[in-house]
């Protein structure tokens, strides 16, 4: 498995947080290579082929009883947003990450690979063709992707002859059913709120999610020297924001965005909503992090994740998006 190659062999994976987007299509993907699939999260998912065991990861009562026999982890379970304290991402992405490696590894698991994401790499400038910089806990702004930065180093820190451990950073994961990225555009544009900073000429990056889930299933028999690193994965089709909007709004039938603010305004706004919504339990409107993503490029070099993962992206961003316009026509 990884430094211990397993060629065609079938083996026993761990995806943790299969409920979601990308969890889902990981698991369906892991299936669909013919190896047998284990998921773990607090909360039902239902999902055919699977054994399911329902725990708490920051707490877990059973790893022995979900890890028996698994040669493979996937860790996809995380916090994400803005919304909690401090100590709430700490626990639920790095308490939980160690938890996880400590148990894996008394199980005799061969190897474990880790959804991290680009932003603990992004300390603000533009990112343009970027490989996967460091990993910068100390640098990066908001609590998620500080977490997830302390966690990806955790996990990399674990990577030894006999327990081999990689990172996958999926960047904008995106397609039909998405309740994050796409629903969150589309509820903006129907509410009028969606708007464009500096006209929405910076160049993205985004991932359609079946190409995010074939990377994970990629990594279970990626080269050796793909191990103890981190790796990129994005769709390789940079494109603008103000495209990527559009796309997405004339897939759904809501309108487009018809007006653009000066990133200084929507920084401006961005902070005062952060603020607004400090006490509350739901999420701002506006942040500035989000402002900083819709004005600054970023977009990467997948080389390196294409050549050690064996792996690349199978759905063109028009394919993606011609199905999610049919999803929404429910065709």
């Amino acid at each position: 498995m990884g430094q211990q190659e397993v060629g065609g062999l079938r083996v026993k994976v761990l995806v943790t947080g299969g409920r979601g987007l990308l969890g889902s299509s990981v698991v369906h993907e892991v299936l669909k290579a013919g190896h047998e699939c284990v998921v773990v999260q607090r909360n039902p998912a239902g999902i055919t082929g699977a054994q399911e065991f329902l725990d708490d990861l920051t707490a877990p009562k059973s790893t022995d009883k979900w890890l028996a026999g698994v040669d493979a982890v996937i860790h996809l379970a995380a916090k994400v947003g803005i919304v909690g304290s401090y100590q709430d991402f700490l626990d639920a992405n790095v308490v939980a990450t160690e938890l996880l490696l400590d148990a894996a590894k008394r199980q005799g698991v061969k190897s474990f690979i880790y959804a991290s994401s680009p932003s603990v790499a992004h300390t603000g400038s533009a990112l343009i063709g970027a490989g996967a910089g460091p990993a910068e806990p100390t640098k990066v702004r908001g609590s998620y992707s500080q977490t997830k930065a302390r966690a990806e180093l955790a996990v990399l820190a674990a990577n030894t002859p006999s327990f081999s451990a990689l990172a996958l950073r999926p960047h904008l994961v995106w397609g039909p059913g998405d309740t994050q990225l796409i629903e969150r555009i589309v509820a903006r544009a129907r509410a009028g709120r969606l708007f464009y900073i500096d006209g929405g000429y910076a160049l993205i990056d985004t991932t359609y999610v079946s190409n995010a889930a074939q990377a994970f299933a990629c990594a279970l028999t990626a080269s050796p020297k793909a191990f103890g690193l981190a790796h990129i994965v994005t769709n390789g089709e940079p494109r603008t924001v103000r495209e990527t909007l559009i796309r997405i709004t004339n897939a759904a039938g809501v309108p487009e965005p018809s007006r653009s603010v000066s990133f200084p305004i929507a920084m401006a706004a961005g902070r005062a909503a952060e603020f607004a919504w400090r006490n509350r339990t739901s999420e701002p409107p506006l942040t500035s992090f989000l402002v900083e993503q819709l004005a600054t490029a970023h977009w990467f070099d997948i080389e390196q994740t294409k050549k050690l993962l064996n792996w690349s992206p199978k759905i063109s961003l028009d394919e993606g998006f011609a199905e999610l316009s049919n999803w929404y026509r429910g065709t």
